[in-house]
């Protein structure tokens, strides 16, 4: 496994960076795990997502958040300083436990809590189909993206994040975990308060990420920002 820690400048192009990657690997590329962390707020709906329905969007514009469309799916979040992303691009032939949606979720998860749990010595869990949880809080969701040949997997990490901007731009999710139990965001999410060193260091561990990525996809990234992720079209789709 390689790693990638490369974070662009704009919102769009940290999007388009891990579609770029996937692609890549479904061509043939090596696997990676990136990181990366945006200077600027932003919201991220999942693929399926209505704005209208998961965003307060007068609210974005007022406060000049952007609101784009990832390219996998799950729910809406929002992303800003503090909070540290991952990108995992698997090939699917070379794991068993990928299989599935389900399978690849309990497999990805279920390594980072118990790597997390070691590293940092409190108890990670996985909760609902793709939260990882101290308690009963929510400090980091996950979605997934399948090809015919890898798996575009990623998720954040609220490590620092300032809480408060989330019920500001965002209402209740149309769609809850059963163990979320009616909480507001203020009552179901946490920072989880780790040095990001740290985190970095435990999910390389986690997959064996030894070696820098020996290049990436700069030029593909870069059209699929300008052709895909700054466009109404896409972001606004549903």
């Amino acid at each position: 496994m390689h790693y990638l820690d490369l974070s662009l400048s704009a919102p769009a192009e940290n999007l388009a960076a891990d579609e770029a990657l996937w692609e890549a690997a479904e061509a043939g590329g090596v696997e990676v795990l990136r990181f990366w962390e945006s200077t600027t707020p932003f919201v991220v709906v999942g693929y399926a997502n209505r704005v209208a329905a998961e965003v307060y969007l007068a609210a974005c514009r007022a406060r000049g958040v952007p609101v784009l469309r990832r390219v996998t799916g799950g729910g809406t979040v929002v992303q800003g300083p503090g909070c540290l992303n991952y990108t995992l691009v698997l090939r699917i032939a070379g794991h068993a436990a990928a299989g599935s949606i389900t399978r690849t979720n309990l497999w990805i998860l279920n390594r980072h809590a118990a790597t997390l749990t070691a590293r940092l010595g409190i108890p990670v869990r996985r909760r609902g189909d793709t939260d990882l949880t101290v308690g009963e809080r929510k400090f980091s969701g996950n979605a997934q993206r399948r090809g015919r040949q890898a798996i575009l997997f990623h998720g954040t990490l609220l490590l620092d994040f300032d809480l408060t901007q989330v019920p500001l731009l965002l209402p209740r999710p149309s769609r809850e975990p059963d163990y979320r139990a009616g909480r507001s965001h203020a009552e179901f999410l946490m920072n989880l308060n780790a040095p990001v060193s740290v985190v970095k260091a435990a999910l390389r561990e986690a997959w064996d990420a030894r070696e820098p990525a020996p290049e990436w996809p700069a030029a593909r990234t870069a059209e699929l920002a300008a052709s895909k992720y700054t466009r109404p079209e896409w972001n606004f789709r549903f």
